[in-house]
């Protein structure tokens, strides 16, 4: 078994010595990727740099008039809301008032109906109760007339002739 020993030693400083060469082709190639990250970082900082500067200004230059606005806006939408409050208020007023006058035009119509009423019921007592009565009256009078006339025309005529003529 010793004389396996050399063998074994050989083996595993050859694997370090492979070990080694493979970490130190990594560290090259992680360096040499870390100094492209490098380059392409400053490069990207370089072009970005001008165009965060700008947005800066622009965002300086922009916000008093975002402040202004935002400040209009909400006047505009106070002076919205008072004149809103105001309509609903007219819109009340003119109901509440309408609802009045319709009250009160009902109450007029409804009097002016009952005293149509009362007048038509005072015009046929008046007028056509008195009117039926001379009607009547009339028509016994000229009942009256006819049976005198009668009374005086020859009686060759039927008591049955007579009494169809007054029915007609």
């Amino acid at each position: 078994m010793e004389h396996w020993l050399p063998f074994f030693v050989a083996v595993t400083a050859l694997a370090v010595v492979l070990q080694t060469a493979i970490l130190v082709g990594m560290y090259l190639q992680v360096r040499q990727l870390s100094e492209r990250l490098t380059r392409m970082a400053t490069d990207l900082e370089a072009r970005a740099h001008p165009i965060l500067s700008r947005l800066q200004v622009l965002l300086e230059d922009i916000q008093p008039r975002i402040s202004s606005l935002v400040a209009d806006t909400t006047e505009i939408v106070h002076l919205a809301r008072g004149q809103a409050q105001k309509v609903d208020r007219v819109f009340s007023e003119a109901a509440d008032r309408l609802r009045l006058q319709v009250i009160r035009v009902d109450q007029i119509l409804t009097g002016a109906l009952e005293a149509i009423e009362q007048a038509g019921a005072q015009i046929r007592r008046t007028i056509w109760s008195p009117l039926n009565q001379a009607s009547a009256f009339i028509k016994g009078v000229k009942t009256g007339l006819y049976v005198l006339r009668s009374q005086n025309r020859p009686r060759g005529r039927s008591v049955e002739h007579q009494d169809e003529e007054l029915f007609i």
